[in-house]
């Protein structure tokens, strides 16, 4: 058997490590004699590692304790309209920041359920730009800002967060770049991330909400739905994806054996600055469109310089062993996602077949 560079934007690579011990825990976890996937999430052993992981995520993060830590389903998609389902009123309204297709996506969804008011947007620039922050319009009643740092699809990031002012929570769809670098958690209302990019397996979500919000009284709704339920029961209310939660605990002690998220960071800069160095010095054989100020390190789109030349390099890139690199339907082109498990021999791979396929196709 031999592996292949996943540059695969999600459900994306997993770290070599947590596949090998998955698999040697497969069919016998913690010395239970049954996989962990067989096994009660009630259970002493299951709720140890459910304890287990959320420590490492608040060490890894640096979580105050005055945020509650959620191990939940649905993906990031369905939390686009929990989240107003929870925070916001009858009559309430909320400010959306759009830079890409999942911000507009979280504010479309969130619309069933909250007044949306769209306070600054880039798509006029065809989501080339992050809207600037003196172009917002912020409401001071509105019940929360939601923002997405980063956007998968349209390769933009925000690189610091943004000050929001005022007493109104911020909430961010960190789907694509949580664990990626240092975070100052408590600037934040609420955080959310499908784990398929750098947590775990598809069907998890990590969600990280300050307490207070906890009680609002959101909109009527099923118990399964509001998020002081889950908080209450540990993440428990319901049967949990036990093998993503397992996974996901995997990651984070990964993590912690890296180094911690300031060594993924300095790797994570690295890995982004070499791919959009050959991409910037192919003298236009290959292009990124992306503001440079607003560039994603996790997800680095690029054209060829003749779109004809597209399907010759999906098929030899994929034959050099370099996976998934073929870019999202709506824009075309390539996109090479850079996240955590993606080693730096995966990108120098990739900038190397780079070069070659444009001196045998120049």
């Amino acid at each position: 058997m031999s592996r292949v560079w996943n540059f695969s934007a999600g459900p994306a690579a997993l770290p070599l490590a947590v596949l090998e011990r998955a698999q040697r825990e497969m069919l016998d976890w913690n010395g239970s004699g049954a996989s962990v996937m067989e096994q009660s999430h009630r259970g002493k052993r299951f709720i140890a590692m459910a304890a287990q992981a959320e420590a490492d995520l608040r060490e890894l993060m640096g979580i105050p304790a005055d945020y509650a830590v959620l191990f939940l389903q649905g993906g990031a998609t369905q939390h686009f309209a929990q989240i107003p389902m929870n925070l916001a009123g009858a009559g309430d309204s909320a400010d959306y920041v759009v830079s890409g297709h999942w911000s507009a996506k979280a504010a479309s969804e969130a619309g069933s359920y909250v007044r949306v008011n769209v306070a600054a947007s880039s798509e006029a620039d065809g989501y080339l730009r992050l809207p600037p922050r003196d172009s917002w319009r912020l409401d001071p009643h509105a019940a929360y800002v939601h923002y997405t740092p980063n956007e998968t699809i349209h390769g933009v990031e925000f690189h610091a967060i943004p000050d929001v002012g005022g007493t109104v929570p911020l909430v961010a769809d960190l789907s694509s770049n949580i664990l990626s670098e240092p975070l100052d958690v408590s600037r934040f209302g609420l955080i959310y991330a499908g784990a398929q990019k750098n947590i775990g397996p598809s069907g998890l979500v990590v969600l990280i909400i300050r307490r207070d919000l906890l009680q609002r009284a959101g909109r009527p709704m099923a118990r399964i739905f509001r998020y002081a339920e889950h908080a209450a029961a540990d993440s428990m209310l319901n049967t949990p994806n036990t093998w993503g939660w397992y996974v996901a605990g995997l990651t984070f002690q990964w993590l912690k054996a890296q180094g911690g998220l300031g060594t993924m960071a300095e790797r994570n800069r690295l890995k982004a600055e070499l791919l959009y160095q050959a991409i910037d010095g192919s003298g236009g054989y290959y292009r990124n469109p992306i503001e440079p100020s607003a560039r994603s390190r996790m997800n680095v789109r690029f054209t060829l310089h003749d779109g004809a030349l597209d399907a010759a390099f999906l098929q030899e890139s994929e034959a050099a062993g370099l996976l998934a690199l073929k870019g999202h339907k709506a824009l075309g082109g390539m996109r090479a996602s850079l996240y955590n498990a993606v080693p730096p021999e995966a990108v120098q791979a990739l900038v190397a077949f780079m070069r070659d396929f444009a001196q045998r196709h120049g």
